[in-house]
């Protein structure tokens, strides 16, 4: 049985399904033993109150667990990681440190990172380990997922210079949206390969969790970069509407068509997505966010016939993206509007692919 590590900075075991988590279960799917590495956990995450801490993290560090046939994770927990440190000053004096990083003590991975056949790197400090595990297994394929743009990630500058240095070294570098593709133009090896979805989870009945409800639903799932602007002006300005927002959100609007229900397993989102009347894409803009515009929210919704309204930063190809201007009323309006009058027939659920297909593209095995 071939062997698959993936080197991420999730925990399996979060209530929040990345990329990343789907990939493994694909991979197992398709026959593969898979080791979820988690990694960029230190005690500077103490410090900052790093969300993975609410799970065993620190009870599980440097041990392989069990999650079930051929699935196992790792949680990579060190003394520290190359995490930012704000002023450039301090970043520039600790990038000898940190640079270190990758060399720290592996515990019990080691082993199976020497026999393993595929490693799957995720756009973030896990990068630092590319060259151990070269030198570790030169002859294992090499896989750079690059869900995001790592400046708007706000990493320490250590881990951009890795990435620009390793990137012509892997035999695959993975990218899901065109902005990322711009990026790395030119680079070998690089592939547009959008995220996928568990379409079977989609795709079965779910009582409808609206059946109280007698206005338009609209729905918005995570957490980051979120426009609680946005949010404040289309509650006002759409009473009859109700927003249903799902994650660990705070401080919403206290409106009475305002629904917060915090984070909450994938699972139990979907038939909120399945079910509702328009998709929140709402995001307040960074530099590279526009790496976001074929997330796995646009993707979800789409599959679901939904009509995404986004801001304009994150104009794409979809044509059921509606757009708005962030802070104007009006632009807003227009958007909400356009979308809740929109032909949901037009919206080709078929343009989206599974975390299968992108498995196999992962491994070179392309359906």
């Amino acid at each position: 049985m071939k062997r698959a590590v993936l080197i991420t900075g999730h925990y399996y075991g979060s209530k929040r399904r990345a990329g990343f988590h789907w990939i493994a279960d694909a991979l197992v799917r398709a026959g593969w033993e898979v080791l979820f590495f988690t990694s960029s956990l230190s005690w500077l995450s103490v410090l900052r109150r790093d969300y993975r801490l609410d799970y065993p993290v620190r009870r599980e560090a440097g041990t392989i667990k069990s999650i079930g046939q051929n699935l196992s994770s790792f949680v990579w927990f060190t003394p520290y990681h190359p995490a930012n440190l704000r002023l450039p000053l301090v970043n520039k004096l600790s990038s000898r440190l940190f640079n270190s990083y990758g060399n720290l003590d592996l515990g019990q991975a080691e082993e199976v990172i020497a026999g393993s056949d595929l490693f799957i790197f995720e756009s973030m400090p896990g990068l630092l380990l590319f060259e151990r595990f070269k030198r570790l297994n030169p002859g294992a394929r090499f896989v750079y997922r690059a869900s995001d743009d790592l400046r708007s990630l706000r990493v320490h500058p250590l881990v951009i210079t890795t990435e620009e240095e390793i990137l012509p070294r892997f035999d695959l570098v993975s990218v899901p949206s065109w902005y990322i593709y711009g990026i790395f133009e030119g680079h070998p090896n690089l592939e547009l390969q959008p995220h996928g979805i568990q379409k079977d989870l989609f795709d079965r009945k779910y009582p409808n969790p609206y059946r109280d409800s007698n206005g338009p639903n609209i729905v918005f799932v995570g957490a980051s970069y979120f426009d609680r602007d946005f949010l404040e002006r289309a509650s006002q300005l759409f009473p009859h509407c109700h927003f249903h927002m799902i994650g660990p959100i705070p401080d919403l609007p206290r409106r009475g068509n305002v629904t917060g229900y915090g984070e909450m397993p994938f699972e139990r989102t979907v038939p909120y997505i399945k079910y509702a009347d328009l998709g929140l894409q709402m995001r307040r803009y960074v530099p590279g966010l526009e790496s976001l515009t074929d997330s796995l929210k646009v993707l979800q919704y789409t599959y679901c016939q939904l009509p995404v309204i986004a801001p304009g930063f994150l104009r794409c190809h979809h044509k059921h993206m509606l757009y708005y201007e962030p802070g104007n009323d009006r632009s807003i309006g227009e958007a909400i509007f356009r979308g809740l009058n929109y032909d949901r027939s037009s919206i080709s659920p078929r343009v989206v692919s599974s975390w299968d297909d992108l498995a196999a593209a992962l491994i070179g095995e392309e359906k």
